[in-house]
């Protein structure tokens, strides 16, 4: 069993409101050395062992989890410990 870590980031490219309102909530919190905030998503993922596994990630990261035309991803998999 695999453990499967992705991340979701809007491209640079791409405004991002919510993040930009975040920022603003913090700088009225007197947060002002913060910059700037971008909001993404972070999904967890149990995959049975696969050929590829990497391959089978990027299929479901493509196809499903993110927006390629607005949104980068990457991921991390890691073996899941039995105890």
């Amino acid at each position: 069993m695999k453990k499967v870590k992705v991340f979701i980031t809007l491209k640079e490219s791409v405004l991002d409101p919510q993040g930009q309102a975040v920022m603003q909530s913090l700088h009225n919190m007197d947060y002002r050395n913060v910059k700037d905030v971008r909001i993404g998503k972070y999904i967890e993922l149990e995959i049975e062992d696969a050929a590829d596994p990497a391959e089978q990630v990027d299929a479901i990261c493509s196809r499903l989890l993110a927006n390629t035309v607005i949104e980068n991803y990457r991921y991390e998999i890691e073996e899941e410990e039995h105890l």
